[in-house]
């Protein structure tokens, strides 16, 4: 178990995939101590890519170790009456629960909220689903694409289509899935806070889509501001670009306001182009943004990529290299701050991981002592002899039951 600033909470996790799993991985990696629940099968993300040596292992699963660092790992079939006794002698000691079943599936278990508070009444209970907890959808099962889309984060991607025939897309790779973890950890934090202060436990009700729609705010703003939705389709202004350099690189320029604009021409050599109508004043290069662009990659034409950005920024205009993962694995900045940090797992062996986006200047906030994701069931006896009091043969017995 790491240690760090939130030492002493109690997490129990039941959940599968991304979300919920990232959620409690962001408490646990600040201390907390975070029991995860998988089914006898084991967690849905150990059957993804990508694989350790492209080899499948469900121990290592590159989406499962790095959503489930500093957690401890056990075993439990919610589907036995004696399981869910099991679940109940566990919740009774938590601070936090952190859920994903659908709306209703715990209660017919007898597993909600209403029942597990009155074992402990100080519980903070979060769940995670779809659509929330009420509401006509919310009883609709739903897989990532589908809440993304619900969203309305897809519908203005990919940005700068020509035309509207090309269909929208969802973000890349599962970036909405971390989005709702990251929420989730934030009202966590505001709950475990209150209940440091009031000895008071809550419910909370984390809406996916609403989730994802709140870092689509903006493009909601537009549409009840102006009563006209964002479109996906390249809108002919001038407000950044992408344009691509000798070395096959690409960089982003940002090219409003005027001052922006103004530090761009300075990094190419002030060229005689820039200086003359239609591309001196802002609306003339919005009516021009066509002809502009072609200018644009001409001039970037002349520069290798990390010159070009490093040209642009010296001169105070706001631009970034795209990088691949191999650039920002090397980068100096991220070594400069030793962001990725050597983690050692039973099966994986040591691999190096992203760490903590953020650094306390308190020695004792700082996190440490990490360990990898668990194997399978990597605690189940750490958890049922120790913590519960089962003896082994007991829980020998429980496995060969399928109740773990």
């Amino acid at each position: 178990m790491a240690f760090g600033p939130l030492t002493g909470m109690k997490v129990v996790e039941y959940c599968d995939f991304i979300s919920g799993p990232y959620c409690t991985k962001m408490l646990a990696d600040l201390g907390a101590e975070v029991i995860k629940i998988e089914r006898p099968e084991g967690d849905s993300a150990r059957r993804r890519g990508p694989y350790l040596h492209d080899e499948p292992n469900p121990e290592t699963s590159g989406l499962f170790l790095y959503t489930n660092t500093n957690k401890k790992g056990i075993t439990l079939n919610l589907e036995s009456p004696r399981a869910r006794d099991i679940f109940k002698a566990l919740v009774k000691e938590a601070d936090v629960l952190v859920e994903d079943t659908l709306p209703g599936e715990l209660k017919e278990m007898g597993l909600d909220y209403e029942e597990l508070k009155e074992l402990n009444p100080g519980l903070i209970m979060v769940s995670i689903t779809p659509f929330g907890q009420n509401g006509p959808y919310s009883g609709y099962k739903a897989y990532y694409l589908n809440t993304y889309h619900a969203s309305g984060a897809g519908y203005v991607l990919p940005a700068a289509s020509p035309n509207a025939d090309r269909e929208p897309i969802k973000g890349g790779g599962y970036v909405g899935e971390y989005d709702i973890g990251v929420h989730t950890s934030v009202a966590v934090a505001g709950a475990y806070y209150h209940k440091l202060n009031t000895g008071e436990g809550q419910y909370i009700d984390i809406s996916k889509q609403e989730a994802m729609m709140a870092l689509e705010r903006m493009n909601i703003v537009r549409y009840y501001m102006i009563g006209k939705s964002p479109s996906r389709v390249g809108v002919n202004r001038v407000r950044d670009t992408l344009v691509q350099c000798k070395d096959d690189g690409y960089v982003i320029c940002v090219l409003y306001p005027q001052k922006q604009w103004d530090g761009i021409v300075r990094a190419l050599g002030n060229p005689e182009w820039a200086m003359k109508a239609p591309f001196v004043e802002q609306k003339e290069r919005d009516a021009h943004f066509e002809e502009l662009k072609v200018k644009l990659r001409e001039e970037a034409q002349k520069y290798n990529t990390m010159d070009l950005f490093f040209r642009i920024q010296k001169e105070g205009s706001a631009c970034a290299p795209i990088c691949s993962a191999e650039q920002v694995y090397n980068s100096p900045q991220t070594k400069a701050r030793h962001f990725f940090k050597a983690i050692s797992h039973p099966v994986a062996g040591s691999l190096e991981y992203p760490g903590l986006p953020y650094r306390f200047s308190a020695e004792e906030m700082k996190g440490k002592d990490d360990h990898g994701a668990p194997t399978l069931g990597q605690h189940n006896e750490e958890i049922y002899c120790n913590r519960l009091g089962y003896t082994k043969q007991e829980v020998v017995k429980l496995r060969e039951a399928g109740i773990i």
